[in-house]
């Protein structure tokens, strides 16, 4: 019985020198090899690298909020108007993250469509088809997860911050009684000393009308005192109210925004419920047009066919 041989590495030296031969060079060849070792990664579609994109700003947008977190929270190292520009540098990123996102979704529907038109159903492209739009709106989806799960992450902050504004304008009102019982002492003061003056350089004056005077003088400063007590207490209360309905109206905004996906997907599922009933429509217009035509030869055919055997009896006779 003969031996088998392993005639690989011959192989190998014949195409080289044939490679060899016919101009390639020993990089040439080196590069080849490893191609044929280490694949070349296809080419993304442009779904994917959208999608990539999209993914990418997401992070982005993650790093930045983490980045100005403290800057945002602590009133101590950033003004008011740092607060806000982050606010509005956030809100601008969510809304070009939401932009992307919604071109995916119209990208994924125009191909739908498209590939409605040239396939036939029931073949594999139509499956393979399938399964493609729904590995699309699934990755629309994720995305969508993300970009919801940031702008959580940023609402709590925003209401921190709110809340740390309610609380700075609560606890105006313990302070700013102090200072009144000073402003009531200091026109009696005030007035008691004007008296003490009246009453040392004119002598002849009698007391009685003083007296009358600082009464009347006491009594308007506690009724303006009243008065502006009252006054600061309605504005601050009004303060308040204010700083909420501002932190209800972001709230609010938010979560629109967050509503805006699945308004639109019920506005295409309704969309296309809308096309099947139109298309349901025509094919039931269709099926009663088909069964008047049906009926109609019928009674043509049962009435030939009656005349028929009338004339054949008749002939026969």
């Amino acid at each position: 019985m003969s031996r088998v041989r392993d005639r690989t590495e011959d192989y190998k030296d014949s195409v080289r020198v044939a490679a060899l031969s016919h101009g390639y060079t020993e990089s040439q060849l080196a590069a080849l090899m490893s191609s044929f070792i280490i694949r070349k990664p296809s080419p993304r579609s442009p779904f994917t690298n959208a999608a990539v994109k999209t993914l990418e700003s997401i992070r982005e947008l993650e790093k930045f909020i983490v980045k100005h977190r403290k800057d945002y929270v602590d009133m101590h190292r950033t003004t008011e108007q740092e607060r806000d520009t982050i606010e509005h540098e956030v809100g601008v990123f969510v809304k070009a993250c939401k932009e992307q996102i919604d071109i995916l979704k119209n990208r994924i529907h125009e191909d739908e469509r498209n590939k409605r038109a040239k396939t036939w159903l029931g073949t594999s492209d139509e499956n393979s088809r399938l399964d493609l739009i729904a590995h699309q709106h699934g990755v629309v989806l994720i995305l969508s997860e993300r970009l919801h799960s940031v702008t959580a992450q940023f609402d709590r902050l925003r209401s921190m911050r709110f809340q740390e504004a309610i609380n700075r304008a609560m606890p105006r009102k313990k302070f700013k009684k102090k200072p009144e019982t000073k402003l009531a002492e200091t026109p009696k003061s005030n007035l008691v000393l004007q008296s003490d003056v009246s009453k040392s350089g004119d002598q002849e004056v009698s007391t009685a009308p003083l007296r009358v005077q600082e009464q009347l003088l006491d009594d308007e400063t506690r009724a303006l005192q009243v008065e502006l007590s009252n006054l600061l207490d309605t504005v601050q209360e009004t303060e308040t109210k204010m700083i909420e309905m501002s932190a209800l109206n972001h709230l609010m905004s938010t979560h629109v925004l967050q509503q805006a996906q699945q308004i639109q997907y019920l506005y295409d599922q309704a969309v296309e419920a809308t096309n099947n009933v139109e298309r349901g429509n025509k094919e039931l217009s269709q099926a009663i047009q088909r069964n008047s035509s049906s009926r109609t030869f019928l009674l043509l055919f049962f009435f030939v066919l009656t005349f028929s055997v009338l004339f054949l009896d008749w002939y026969k006779n």
